[in-house]
């Protein structure tokens, strides 16, 4: 009976030594052998980032389609680094970005935003908060056109605060 129960506790660890080794908090602290790439950037992540950041991000999104730029301001930092869906990199200040993104926002006369999901992503060796996001945006133009697409973006925060924004498109074909 005993080297039966030996066998089964052997087979058991045997089985689990190709698994990747976890940290207090659960997290992979080894990449998996075999892999074809390396991360240049981090593939150490958990969901560790404070709801209250979560909330910071989505009432952004929808301070944007209220038009409340005054609290669209409140959630970005004194500084901030935008990728735009045009492939422009922009790094810049808390008031340019706000006239650059109030006059686009005062071109428009509705913005309707269907969040479709959203996660919460620290980096456990880099200490990055990161909240990534899927969603449908539906613009209509003070001249009536309307412009819809599926977006991801990617949203960093440090101190409560948003300090990168990278926004990538989808556009909705007609069908």
């Amino acid at each position: 009976m005993i080297s039966f129960v030996m066998l089964a506790v052997l087979s058991c660890t045997d089985e689990k030594k190709d698994a990747p080794a976890a940290d207090a908090a659960g997290t992979n602290t080894d990449t998996p052998a075999g892999l074809p790439y390396t991360a240049t950037y981090s593939s150490n992540w958990n969901s560790n980032v404070s709801d209250a950041d979560l909330k910071t991000v989505l009432q952004s999104y929808k301070d944007w389609a209220d038009g409340n730029m005054k609290g669209l301001s409140d959630a970005m930092a004194d500084t901030v680094d935008i990728d735009l869906t045009s492939g422009k990199s922009m790094h810049m200040s808390h008031d340019s970005l706000m006239t650059m993104w109030g006059k686009s926002r005062d071109s428009l006369s509705s913005v309707v935003i269907s969040m479709d999901a959203w996660h919460k992503m620290y980096s456990v060796d880099k200490k990055d908060e990161v909240v990534v996001t899927w969603y449908k945006e539906v613009d209509t133009y003070k001249s009536g056109k309307a412009d819809s697409g599926y977006f991801h973006d990617i949203n960093m925060l440090k101190k409560g605060k948003i300090v990168w924004f990278s926004q990538y498109k989808r556009p909705i074909l007609p069908k």
